[in-house]
């Protein structure tokens, strides 16, 4: 096969050769090989400025991540049988891990098929795609995931944001089965429906499924907040180690049903549950007196891109200072971010000004990340973006 070559610039290499696998505009030789002469999705043959192949990448020649090495071999292109074999070797190590069939079955890069995440929830699975060159194999993907998995039903909930800069519609698709408005899933031994087709992402967040266990040892007897609580992944596992009440908030209203609908399941107590603005109602919780012995903070990425790190910082400030604000003495703070641009020292650090500003002495108990489903490349940092801190707060002496 036939296929174009993507020069680096002099002293470009280093990163790929330290085991990094993206590619950036301003690293490639645009005399020899410009970016425009490409089109999203190919698959170029990378070379040093001195010649030497380092392998093969996919080609996003408007992005500024403009390729993302696919393999470290000459001449070995992604193609249905790589796709496949990659998948198998990712299956397996969920295999190991889980013994309930449901989890983050493909991250990305992590599992060297960049641009595709794929969510297993029992015989359902869900796939996005932010990659014009992983869009070419959506056949071999519904293909695989029935060989491998024996999937019933396969969605492309294709409708993220970073598509477009690929050159790529929004689209919400079964390949395969039966339409459906939800998905049932276990996670830590909780049963839960989350929505299909009009929920967030791929309808669940695996990632925080270690620290939501932890969260279980903590929560027999407590009152518990869940901020952001969308389906309740947080707020019912507690409700299920025993916590005595519950609070959700969030604000979407179908998030909020599928809460009551995930209590019931799991033969739980009644959830309180109020729609809006998680900073808005937790100044009126403050205001009316109410307190918690445990407040979870888990908000979406409040720093989305790197030029909204200021006022997502700030963002993160205020949460947790509300937050700590709703806890009675020695009442435990679960500090979540999903944000990859806020590293885990500045959480700490957000931790320690929210109890220096609101007068308490924090202990930070223990620390989370992401499961072994969203496994981290050590040499691509980018891949670990997942933080929880377990915050014991008491008044100062």
């Amino acid at each position: 096969m036939n296929y174009k070559t993507l020069f680096l610039n002099k002293k470009c290499d280093k990163r790929l050769r330290q085991g990094h696998l993206w590619i950036y505009s301003n690293e490639v030789d645009r005399q020899r090989s410009a970016l425009t002469d490409f089109a999203a999705g190919e698959q170029v043959q990378v070379v040093t400025a001195d010649g030497e192949c380092l392998g093969v990448a996919f080609i996003s020649p408007h992005n500024l991540i403009c390729g993302r090495l696919v393999s470290r071999q000459a001449g070995l292109l992604m193609t249905d049988e790589l796709l496949c074999k990659r998948l198998q070797q990712a299956l397996s190590l969920r295999e190991q891990v889980f013994e309930v069939p449901c989890y983050r079955l493909v991250y990305g890069d992590s599992d060297g098929l960049p641009g595709l995440v794929i969510d297993r929830f029992f015989d359902v699975c869900v796939v996005q795609i932010s990659l014009a060159g992983m869009e070419l194999y959506k056949s071999a993907i519904v293909s695989a995931l029935q060989e491998l998995v024996q999937a019933r039903c396969v969605v492309f909930k294709n409708d993220g944001k970073m598509r477009a800069i690929e050159g790529l519609t929004e689209y919400v698709e079964f390949a395969l089965g039966a339409e459906q408005e939800s998905v049932a899933l276990e996670e830590n031994g909780v049963r839960f429906l989350a929505p299909l087709t009009e929920g967030q992402k791929t309808a669940w967040f695996y990632d925080h499924r270690m620290s939501r266990l932890r969260l279980q040892s903590y929560a027999r007897g407590k009152r518990v907040l869940d901020l952001f609580s969308y389906v309740g992944g947080w707020g019912i596992q507690a409700l299920a180690a025993g916590a005595a009440s519950l609070t959700c908030v969030d604000a979407s209203a179908l998030a909020l049903d599928y809460v009551a609908q995930n209590a019931a399941l799991n033969q739980c107590a009644e959830v309180q549950a109020l729609q809006g603005d998680a900073f808005h109602i937790a100044q009126q919780l403050r205001h009316s007196g109410q307190r918690f012995d445990i407040v979870i903070a888990d908000p979406p990425a409040l720093i989305p891109r790197k030029k909204h790190e200021k006022e997502g910082l700030q963002a993160y400030h205020r949460l947790n200072q509300l937050a700590m604000r709703l806890l009675d003495e020695g009442g435990v703070l679960v500090s979540g971010s999903c944000s990859m641009h806020l590293a885990r020292e500045q959480l700490r650090d957000v931790i320690r000004t929210a109890g220096r500003k609101t007068g308490m002495s924090v202990q930070i108990l223990e620390e989370g990340g992401q499961g072994p489903d969203h496994p981290v490349l050590p040499a691509i940092p980018e891949t670990e973006y997942l933080k929880a801190s377990f915050v014991r707060v008491m008044p100062q002496v």
